[in-house]
C-alpha cells in the first residue's frame, strides 16, 4: 500500500479545503494510505489545530513525511508552511507531485523551476482525478 503525504493549504487560506478533502478521498478509494487526511477536513480551520502545540505539530508531520512514499500537494493557495514541506521532500529524495489551478494564477518559481518536482496544472477537476489515477497506480 502506497503511503501518500497529502500537503495543503490550512494557514495559509482554507479556501481548498473541499477540494483536499476530494482528493484525499480518492487516493484511499484507490487504496493509498494518506497519512495527512486531517488537511481535506473542512473542520479544520485557518487556526490549525488546537489540540496540539506547534512543535508537535511540526514533530508529527515530519515523522509522517518521512513515513511517506510520495507527496501530492494543491498549491493553488499559497503556503509557507507547504513550501517548507515540499523543500524537505525534496531532500529527502521523496517523489513530489505539485497540483495548480491554471485558473486561479501561476505557481511560485521556486517550485516550478525545480525540475525534480513533478507538475500537474489543471483547468478542470476532472484533470486532477485523471493525474491521480495514475498517480495511485503507479
Amino acid at each position: 500500500m502506497k503511503k501518500v503525504y497529502f500537503a495543503g493549504s490550512i494557514r495559509g487560506g482554507r479556501q481548498d479545503a473541499a477540494l483536499y478533502g476530494e482528493m484525499i478521498s480518492f487516493l484511499e478509494e484507490r487504496g493509498c494510505r494518506v497519512l495527512t487526511e486531517h488537511v481535506g477536513l473542512e473542520s479544520l480551520q485557518a487556526e490549525g489545530e488546537k489540540t496540539m502545540t506547534e512543535e508537535e505539530i511540526f514533530q508529527r508531520d515530519m515523522a509522517w513525511l518521512t513515513e511517506s512514499d510520495i507527496v501530492v500537494a494543491e498549491c493553488t493557495t499559497p503556503s509557507h508552511g507547504v513550501g517548507y514541506e515540499l523543500g524537505r521532500a525534496r531532500e529527502m529524495g521523496k517523489p513530489v507531485h505539485i497540483f495548480y489551478d491554471l485558473n486561479r494564477g501561476r505557481l511560485s518559481a521556486m517550485l516550478a523551476g525545480d525540475s525534480r518536482f513533478i507538475l500537474h496544472p489543471y483547468l478542470a477537476k476532472e484533470e486532477i482525478f485523471e493525474t491521480l489515477d495514475r498517480i495511485a497506480r503507479g
